[in-house]
């Protein structure tokens, strides 16, 4: 334990004054009861006397003021907090099998849709990222809590060629680490990648070898799942098959022990997000505890008044 102020601590020549004084009263007492040579009609007298307790009104008096001196020193102890903040970057698939339409309105339009609901549920102290990858990922916004820059961002993404759903979770990965560099923090918060993409890799490294990345990091990552078997798109003026491959998403969920879902309701992100809150961490800081002096030293000082009153009819 320090103390902010540690040079009213001189305070405590209070007590010590206090023990001398009642040290010097005791003596004094036992001087002038010494005059009073007849024991015998002294017991009869005072047949009842109080013994050892008569010390514990002054002892509790004089701990009172000890506990007020250390809390005008405004003491601070090392205590676990929990971290309020957390962090989830959204990795969105913006392939260009992403602009099939069996599911309304598109699968691109359905992921913004579900990313945009996202942030809406999502408390204000959370901060999110947003990565974007087709044949290579990008990062679209650096994690923040700005609602509205966050699903401006969002609501910017466009379509490209090829789909790497390990480049986007290795993007989110570098911009987890970056973000921790800038803070200069010790990573210590909750962080958590969601995947929203149909997950047919095509070019880049592979969605496992990043899970696995992801994994060795600490980092969960939750897929949701875009599109049917059927899907289809039109490309070069040919009718190409875009399945879903939704064993994909499943694995790197169960890798890095995020949740898959291939429905992007409320209530699936909801559960999302309360997965990303129970992970928050703790950090150790130091707080003031003057407070718990404070009330220690005036609960002990109504003791001591009390047990006086009741012992010997007195304020010690």
């Amino acid at each position: 334990m320090n103390f902010l102020a540690p040079d009213r601590l001189w305070l405590m020549l209070i007590p010590l004054l206090g023990v001398a004084g009642y040290l010097w009263s005791l003596r004094r007492h036992e001087q002038f009861a010494v005059r009073f040579s007849n024991f015998e009609l002294l017991d009869s007298v005072m047949p009842d006397r109080p013994g050892w307790r008569r010390h514990l009104p002054a002892v509790a008096a004089l701990l009172g003021v000890v506990a007020l001196v250390m809390a005008i020193a405004r003491p601070v102890m090392a205590v676990t907090a929990p971290r309020e903040e957390a962090t989830v970057i959204l990795a969105v698939d913006v392939s260009l099998s992403m602009d099939a339409m069996d599911i309304p309105p598109s699968r691109i339009g359905a992921a913004k849709e579900a990313a945009l609901r996202f942030v809406d549920l999502a408390p204000e102290d959370l901060r999110i990222g947003v990565v974007a990858f087709a044949g290579i990922a990008l990062a679209a916004h650096a994690p923040s809590n700005d609602a509205t820059a966050v699903r401006s961002a969002i609501e910017r993404l466009s379509l490209a060629e090829g789909t790497a759903v390990g480049e986007g979770i290795y993007a989110a990965i570098d911009l987890i680490a970056l973000d921790v560099a800038q803070a200069e923090g010790d990573g210590g918060e909750a962080v958590h990648i969601v995947v929203l993409s149909d997950g047919e890799t095509t070019t880049g490294r592979s969605e496992v070898d990043a899970a696995h990345e992801a994994a060795s990091r600490g980092l969960p990552v939750s897929t949701v799942s875009f599109g049917t078997p059927a899907g289809a798109i039109n490309y070069a003026g040919e009718v190409v098959p875009v399945p879903v491959n939704e064993g994909a998403l499943r694995q790197v969920a169960d890798i890095t022990g995020g949740r898959f879902t291939g429905a992007a309701s409320a209530d699936e992100f909801q559960e999302i997000l309360d997965s990303v809150g129970s992970q928050v961490g703790y950090t150790t800081e130091e707080r003031e505890v003057w407070e718990w002096f404070l009330g220690a030293g005036l609960g002990v000082l109504v003791l001591a008044g009390v047990g006086s009153l009741v012992w010997f009819s007195r304020i010690p």
